[in-house]
């Protein structure tokens, strides 16, 4: 009997990709590989690059040295942001056999198999030619107890910054019909959560004419599906009528990730997002009154060409006064091909440092503060998986607690009952109530 050939896939950067990944690994089960872990020896390395900052991009590189290190014979492909903006960078690193871009993953198996070991073959489209959703459904998610699923690719919105409206193409938008498909089967796999993800999600079927509460409704009547939760979104596409639409969705997460990049209205202008920080502010207000324990994650960018002492100060002291629950804080890095590359003041890096160091300690102090509110409260929380060295296991609240809970019979993917009854640094602790 012939061996299998194996395939070892290595994801970084956002959800998306991680959604992408198990689609393209579904294609390859279907054509008869076995699926190894990422360090272990194999046939064909998949790398699913980012390029979101310069971090990613050194990431990329590092991941697709490392593939060829361990198997010098092995296939290895660079897929995704990185191989789409990159490709001629991306073909220069040893070892890379094939680079394929954005909308071309569906026919990853068939271009592993004709890819040469003597040559590097490239399959990358230009942004306009970006135009047709990929479809990458995925069967299951074997380390997870939520489901990712992509359902919108593409942005328009071109910040001054951001490179990936060049890496990801316009706004498109997935089908009704394969999106519900596709949680029905997650439902009957057990999976009680699903994750909507999307590289400008909050603009899911506007040019169709559903919009994202729409998709939100008819998921909402999946039998199975208990929560749905919503990965980024824009506050400009947070409308009061859309807030309006999905207060009353009981299956949604109170937990809503809005990317605020800056709290400051001249930063904001200067990087071309198209609000203020009091229309953000509005935002926060009008689901904290409609929805339940609704707690808010962000991102926050520091040492943005021109940031003033001034203008960080402005940031902070807005951050301080939403009281975010997670903040992702991140020093602005130049992406070649953007406006604010070519921005004159750009921000010494010691001051970057200092700005990161202060915004991420002020994280701390929100996280901390958030938590405080639940001390004592009843909450349920989804299992998901062991606490290594522990008798614990760890789970997440619908509005994003990570909690601690010590488990007797209990298994990852259950929904159960948990008093929460302390911090414990990123987590809570909570004590699982018997029924």
């Amino acid at each position: 009997m012939e061996q299998k050939k194996k395939v070892a896939f290595i994801t970084l950067g956002c959800k998306v990709n991680t959604a992408e990944t198990e689609g393209m690994k579904k294609l390859f089960m279907e054509a008869g590989y076995e699926i190894a872990k990422e360090n272990e020896y194999a046939d064909v390395y998949i790398v699913n690059t980012c390029t979101v900052t310069g971090m990613g991009d050194r990431k990329s590189r590092q991941m697709l040295r490392r593939a060829h290190h361990i198997n010098p014979n092995a296939i290895v492909a660079a897929v995704g942001c990185f191989a789409q903006v990159s490709p001629e960078e991306a073909s220069k690193v040893e070892g890379v056999n094939l680079v394929v871009g954005n909308n071309m993953k569906h026919r990853i198996v068939e271009l592993v198999e004709n890819a040469g070991k003597g040559s590097t073959e490239k399959y990358v489209f230009e942004r306009k030619l970006l135009t047709e959703f990929e479809e990458l459904p995925a069967d299951t998610y074997e380390e997870y107890t939520r489901a990712f699923m992509k359902v919108q690719d593409g942005c328009d919105q071109f910040c001054s910054y951001c490179i990936i409206p060049h890496a990801r193409g316009p706004v498109r938008s997935r089908g009704v019909a394969e999106i519900l498909r596709e949680a029905q089967n997650f439902a009957q796999r057990g999976f009680k959560e699903i994750v909507l993800t999307g590289i400008h999600l909050a603009s899911y079927g506007i040019k169709e004419g559903i919009g994202l509460a729409g998709l939100i409704e008819e998921l909402h009547k999946i039998d199975g599906i208990e929560r749905i939760r919503l990965g980024s979104l824009d506050p400009k596409f947070m409308t009061p009528e859309f807030i309006d639409k999905i207060k009353d969705f009981n299956k949604l997460c109170s937990h809503f990730h809005i990317s605020l990049q800056s709290g400051c209205e001249k930063t904001l202008k200067r990087m071309n997002r198209k609000y203020t920080p009091d229309d953000y502010r509005q935002i926060v207000l009008a689901l904290r009154e409609g929805i339940k324990d609704a707690t808010f994650t962000t991102d926050v960018m520091v040492g943005f060409p021109g940031e003033t002492d001034e203008e960080f100060k402005e940031s902070y002291d807005f951050c301080e006064e939403i009281g975010f629950l997670w903040m992702h804080v991140f020093k602005y890095s130049p992406r070649k091909g953007t406006p604010a590359a070519n921005f004159k003041d750009q921000v010494d890096p010691a001051a970057k440092e200092e700005r990161s160091k202060l915004m991420t300690r002020l994280a701390v102090k929100s996280r901390e503060k958030e938590f405080e509110k639940y001390i004592g409260r009843t909450m349920k929380v989804l299992l998901e998986k062991p606490i290594e060295g522990t008798n614990d296991m760890e789970g997440l609240t619908s509005n994003y607690i990570p909690v601690a809970v010590a488990i007797e019979n209990e298994k990852s993917g259950e929904i159960i009952n948990v008093i929460l009854t302390a911090q414990e640094g990123e987590r809570m602790r909570g004590k699982i109530i018997k029924q």
